[in-house]
């Protein structure tokens, strides 16, 4: 089991490793002055020299490399240049909208999924198989903005039963911050929930027909202990790896519906860095995100050991 953990962190580091040269090296090789498209046209050529010098771009590939190296084992991701703070800083006081946003959305997608995955499997063939394979091509088909959009127009302007975006005052209570999320992680959990669904469908088939479900019906055993106690236990690990890798993508992929409804997220901040050429904060949020990523599979991995003891040896 140590084995496996040492092996797992090692991939981890290797991972990041790459990530972190792969955005030095593309924020540096964009055609043009990085400075001079921070700056904007109408800066002098004293203004993008003082900058090239203030963010390192006056020396060698090389040393720059080694510096920003040495920056990030600081937990350092540099200076805003538009918000004028740390990106750090930046990043942590959007993180909760996001966060929050997050486990909202896998939360409604794992409660829409994971029920109807399981019937539907149980139900091979049937009517309600085939209609929830149906929904779940057709939700994976719609694209959330276009999702939050129609749920704005309906329950927020229409009925006016939700907020038609933002995440609440200074003095918002967590209650009145959920509620402001409602339409958001509806639209994200519902598109999110198509791939869980047809993981936990195609699961559930593939150890329905082995033959210890055969032999523990034969014993007697109540037909929903079969499947949830027996079927559900073994097919646990591809629907986990599945929540996983939604639940990291859900982190990124926030990033236009934050835009649709308002929220100061993560996604948001990100959307205003590229519109201002703000590359610090666009370089970091992308190491945060792909650092989310590697914990969460990390964490998966780790869910593994306690599921399934055939991966402690």
């Amino acid at each position: 089991m140590i084995r496996y953990i040492l092996q797992r962190l090692f991939g981890m580091i290797v991972v990041m490793f790459l990530v972190v040269t792969i955005v030095f090296v593309i924020v540096r090789v964009t055609p043009g002055d990085p400075a001079a498209v921070m700056l904007g046209p109408d800066a002098t050529p004293q203004d993008i020299a003082d900058l090239r010098s203030r963010l390192g771009l006056d020396q060698s590939l090389g040393l720059q490399y080694v510096y920003y190296i040495g920056q990030l084992l600081k937990g350092d991701l540099g200076q805003s240049i538009f918000l004028n703070m740390p990106v750090t800083s930046a990043l942590f006081d959007r993180a909760e909208p996001t966060f929050f946003l997050t486990l909202f959305s896998l939360a409604i997608a794992s409660i829409i999924a994971l029920p109807i995955g399981i019937y539907a499997a149980y139900r091979r063939g049937s009517f309600v198989d085939q209609a929830a394979t149906t929904l779940a091509m057709f939700a994976a088909s719609i694209p959330s903005f276009w999702l939050g959009l129609i749920l704005i127009q309906f329950f927020a302007v229409r009925l006016n039963l939700f907020p038609v975006s933002g995440y609440g005052g200074p003095g918002s209570t967590f209650f009145e911050r959920i509620y402001h999320l409602t339409l958001p992680a509806f639209a994200l959990g519902i598109v999110s929930s198509a791939l869980i669904l047809r993981f936990t469908r195609a699961s559930m088939l593939d150890v329905l027909g082995d033959d210890y479900i055969r032999t523990a019906r034969a014993k007697g055993l109540a037909e929903r202990r079969v499947i949830l106690k027996h079927a559900l236990k073994n097919a646990l690990i591809p629907i986990l790896t599945v929540i996983g890798l939604t639940a990291a993508v859900l982190i990124s992929g926030a990033v236009v519906t934050e835009t649709v409804f308002g929220l100061p997220g993560v996604g948001n901040l990100v959307v205003s860095a590229v519109l201002r050429r703000d590359y610090p904060v666009i370089q970091g949020a992308l190491l945060v995100i792909a650092a989310l990523y590697v914990l969460i599979n990390f964490a998966i991995d780790m869910l593994y050991l306690l599921i399934d003891p055939r991966v402690r040896y």
